[in-house]
């Protein structure tokens, strides 16, 4: 068996349980090996009935005595009802919906018991139990992973599949040794088995430990070879004219000191004709689009074209309306590249981009085709970075190495990470917000408060203003229960606002249908856009002063904010309803930390905790790092040490660091 093996090969996957394992996304041995558990359930340390701790699970070596009760107490509930025993005390055991349990006790034998215990009225009770005779155990008494399942696909069978692979060691040890033995780390096979069968919880935290310090060594030394390939690139030298600073006089707002920061850093850069590979931050409506429009203008006039790549084609409809009105007056010629662009107008477009007609090409992975070919590329702006992987943002620095390279993010994370996590960029932060922008307004609902926040929107409708409802399902979906599907909202309140238009817009809408929908509402000719996600990023209506968010507990806490940036966007009072229908107090302690706070860092931050670290740099659509275990902001330390240590081993073994490509492949660098 080897490790790329498909896992049909193994006993018990026939082709239904093959279709529900890929599902989980597990294809090869490989997959399966590194398809870790999310929990465990320690039963290993056994107690006497007399030290159990009440509302917390414990393991129990008694004997059953009898059967005490066995009936239906009402309809879908049946109760079976046994007396237990040791040395120190007696308890009742308690199973529910599992009618036939006592045809299988050997009583007066010795069990291994493992569950909920409590004392009630000074009875010991012990509920929904797991139960294993002392002769015949198989899972009590040791640390149990347990796995993200999915339906059709249990436990036990993954516990089976594993029992098949993990005694063949199958993985090579690619982590040096001397970076092993330095930190007492478990070689691959066996920290790959105390992840899947922990010998003991100190065997856990070595083999975690090991794990996670080989995912961030060896994406720190894929970053880090990045880094080294952009320095040996020679970039283009810049001259900041005098046009440049006429168009930031006359631009119809003033920058911010964190605008100007970050343009002082960047023109510097330019001026020196070091090679520009920036990383832009800045919290949502901060104004990251105005410095590339002034980015663009630079290199217009020192002869260079730029490149714009958006995630959405309503994101780069919008940029091109942008950089259209501030700079076609001045000569510049802008040019919008989709998937939607018509074959005809396409080529109209390459040809002319090929020829040094357009000075700046805005689009979205349209732009990084092979057949873009441009005349003399020397700037590229990757806009929403997390939404493209590193290999996209790759393809379009090939198109000329010399380009200088701007990547923006609205995500952010702690600075210290950023230089590490982006150790082949340098950073810059727009720290500061727009002048006479109002704090947006936030608060949870529940369903009972849905009618008074429509009667609000209503209200702000009146008053001229354009709303937002966005809702997380295109069509209702029986397997999730109280979900608001977005065809569903959008007639339900076009009946009740019928004195306005509401239109409907989401990802299955052509690029040309999306794009009319933003330009009418845009003209305020539709006041209200029911939606999904797809206006996440980037938007801009000053005249939307509300949106409201179905099923808010759905969506992470930093999609919820770049939601409600889509407001406030104006000098009106703006205000961001989340409609949380869920009833679980960690839902709205997360509703809490929206309506607590405005500041992106703080709130990503709290999503990391919450969530993990890939669902908010969007790797798992992305193609980012896929790191498996790793998360940056928890490992902090640990991801310390390996972008140190992978720095030095890069620097003593340059002549040998191919060892290391498969490690990358995996991690979709």
């Amino acid at each position: 068996m080897k490790i790329n093996d498909s896992i049909e090969i193994l006993k018990g996957v026939g082709p239904k349980t093959l279709k529900l394992l890929n599902n989980l996304g597990i294809f090869t041995i490989e997959d399966l090996l590194y398809h870790y558990p999310n929990r465990y359930e320690d039963s290993s340390k056994i107690l006497k009935l007399n030290e159990g701790v009440p509302g917390e699970k414990g393991t129990f070596r008694c004997r059953i005595l009898k059967n005490t009760q066995d009936r239906r107490i009402r309809k879908g509930l049946y109760i079976s009802t046994f007396l237990i025993e040791d040395e120190t005390a007696r308890a009742s055991l308690t199973f529910f919906n599992n009618r036939f349990i006592g045809k299988s006790i050997h009583y007066g034998e010795e069990y291994l018991v493992y569950g909920r215990f409590e004392r009630f009225k000074g009875l010991i009770q012990i509920s929904s139990p797991e139960i294993e005779r002392l002769s015949e155990i198989k899972n009590i008494g040791r640390i149990r992973a347990i796995y993200p399942l999915t339906q059709g696909i249990n436990n036990n069978l993954l516990e089976k599949l594993f029992a098949q692979v993990l005694p063949l060691n199958l993985f090579e040890n690619k982590l040096p040794k001397d970076l092993r033995e330095k930190y007492g780390l478990m070689e691959k096979n066996m920290a790959i088995e105390n992840i899947h069968r922990p010998s003991n919880r100190k065997a856990y935290i070595r083999a975690r430990n090991t794990l996670i310090y080989e995912e961030l060594f060896f994406f720190e030394l894929s970053i880090l070879q990045l880094k080294n390939n952009n320095i040996k690139d020679s970039g283009i030298k810049f001259e900041i004219h005098d046009e440049v600073f006429d168009l930031i006089k006359n631009l119809p707002f003033k920058l911010t000191s964190g605008q100007e920061k970050v343009l002082d850093e960047i023109f510097k850069d330019m001026e020196e004709g070091k090679a520009v590979n920036r990383l832009l931050q800045g919290d949502v409506g901060s104004g990251k689009t105005i410095v590339t429009v002034i980015l663009s203008y630079i290199a217009k006039l020192n002869g260079y074209q730029s490149a714009i790549m958006a995630p959405t084609e309503i994101l780069a409809s919008q940029h091109f309306q942008s950089f259209r009105s501030l700079l076609e007056s001045r000569g510049v010629h802008v040019r919008l590249l989709v998937g939607s662009t018509p074959p005809k107008i396409k080529e109209e477009i390459l040809n002319a981009l090929k020829n040094g007609l357009i000075d700046i090409l805005i689009g979205t992975h349209a732009i990084i085709e092979e057949n873009v070919e441009f005349f003399n590329l020397g700037l590229n702006v990757i806009d929403e970075q997390h939404r493209f992987g590193v290999i996209q943002r790759k393809k379009l620095q090939e198109k000329n190495r010399s380009a200088a390279n701007i990547v923006m993010s609205a995500t952010p994370i702690p600075r210290s990470l950023s230089l590490i996590l982006y150790a082949d960029l340098d950073l810059s932060v727009i720290d500061t917000m727009p002048m006479g922008r109002k704090k947006i307004k936030t608060l949870s609902i529940n369903s009972s408060q849905e009618k008074d926040a429509l009667n609000f929107i209503g209200q702000e409708l009146k008053n001229g203003r354009q709303a937002y409802v966005i809702c997380s399902l295109i069509e209702e979906n029986e397997n999730l229960e109280n979900l608001e599907a977005v065809e569903d909202v959008y007639e339900k309140l076009k009946s009740f606002y019928k004195d306005f238009n509401v239109a409907l817009l989401h990802g299955r809408l052509t690029g040309q249908e999306k794009n009319q929908v933003m330009e009418d509402f845009k003209e305020n000719k539709i006041q209200l856009i029911v939606s999904t996600t797809v206006i996440e990023v980037g938007i801009n209506v000053a005249n939307a002063s509300v949106i409201m968010v179905y099923n808010a507990e759905r969506f992470g806490l930093a999609t919820l904010h770049q939601l409600r940036g889509r407001v406030g966007r104006g000098s009106y009072q703006s205000y961001c309803i989340l409609y949380n229908k869920s009833k679980t107090e960690i839902s709205w302690q997360r509703m809490k930390i929206l309506t607590d706070s405005q500041d992106g860092f703080y709130i990503a931050n709290k999503d990391m905790e919450l969530r993990g670290f890939g669902d908010i740099l969007g790797t798992r659509q992305s193609g980012l790092p896929n790191l498996r275990l790793a998360n940056p902001l928890r490992n902090i330390n640990i991801l310390k040490y390996a972008h140190e240590d992978a720095g030095k081993y890069l620097d003593e073994n340059n002549n040998t660091i191919n060892i290391f490509k498969n490690e990358s492949k995996k991690l979709n660098l």
